[in-house]
């Protein structure tokens, strides 16, 4: 009977999770803005009316028309196409970043607050060693010595990003690892592992997977930020930031480009975050009961 109830309740927790999100406005509304960058970005060769970086010097600098709905950059490049590709940047760099730093935050975070005070102690210094150094200044010592790369983008937003989630688990196993239920299994005699796979980790997937949710769009600003300050994605890649450097360089001239650089900023900020609140209702029987009333 048990194997054959877990699926029907798996099934029913996320039906009851796509219950919440129409019944909350700003959850519905943060879902549809995500699923249309998504979808964006997924189809984007099929959406992009020009390749976004094809050079088309004749009709550089032009506003926006029904030919190039967003104009055109210095260089005659369509900025509708550059900024549905620029999507896929911001995803490949947010997804990859957000995994990473989540995996190696929660097998660390567990580790401290489960393991010795040693132990403990030194993770905690791992972690206000990296968060000690600011972001920018960390970037551009590592763009220094291996030059700017998507993949330098990655590395160093995942490497800032980690001590967040692992604090938090530490925190949350802290306070688990002392209820009555860990203390039961203890006495029965259950391995290390099998407390840490089957209790702790279930309790802290849910909130963690909350704060990954609304932490994206902070990685898709920070993306954008060092592509604008030149040590994001190299050229001709397309990215917001290029766009907004691009733009902003131009600003007399061209005010569309920072228009099309910021827009999808906002719209990702808003979407995730108000599917991150939704979701965090949901996680939390306290606040579930106030999701329609938003």
């Amino acid at each position: 009977m048990d194997i054959v109830n877990k699926p029907a309740k798996n099934n029913s927790e996320i039906v009851e999770i796509f219950r919440h999100l129409i019944r909350d406005r700003l959850g519905l509304l943060g879902l549809i803005i995500v699923m249309l960058i998504i979808g964006s970005a997924l189809f984007a060769p099929l959406i992009a009316p020009y390749d976004p970086v094809a050079l088309n010097i004749p009709d550089r600098v032009q506003g926006p028309s029904f030919v190039h709905l967003l104009g055109t950059d210095q260089l005659g490049r369509d900025t509708f196409s550059r900024v549905i590709y620029g999507g896929r940047v911001a995803l490949q760099v947010a997804l990859p970043t957000i995994a990473g730093a989540l995996f190696l935050g929660l097998v660390l975070g567990m580790i401290a607050g489960y393991g010795p005070k040693w132990l403990d102690n030194l993770i905690l210094l791992f972690f206000d060693t990296v968060r000690s150094f600011p972001t920018v200044m960390f970037a551009l010592a590592v763009v220094a010595l291996v030059g700017p790369s998507l993949n330098t983008v990655i590395f160093v937003i995942m490497a800032t990003s980690i001590p967040t989630y692992g604090r938090v688990v530490r925190t949350m196993t802290l306070s688990i690892k002392t209820s009555e239920f860990i203390m039961a299994e203890r006495s029965l005699g259950a391995s290390t592992f099998r407390i840490m796979s089957v209790h702790i980790l279930p309790n802290v997937l849910g909130p963690l997977a909350v704060l990954a949710a609304m932490d994206i769009p902070t990685v898709v600003g920070l993306e954008a930020g060092l592509s604008f300050l030149g040590m994001g994605v190299k050229p001709p890649t397309p990215s917001w930031g290029s766009l907004l450097n691009d733009g902003y360089s131009l600003i007399r001239n061209t005010p569309w480009l920072i228009v099309a650089g910021g827009i999808p900023l906002i719209l990702i900020t808003l979407g995730f975050t108000f599917l991150g609140e939704a979701l965090r209702d949901v996680v939390d029987p306290k606040l579930r009961g106030r999701g329609g009333a938003k």
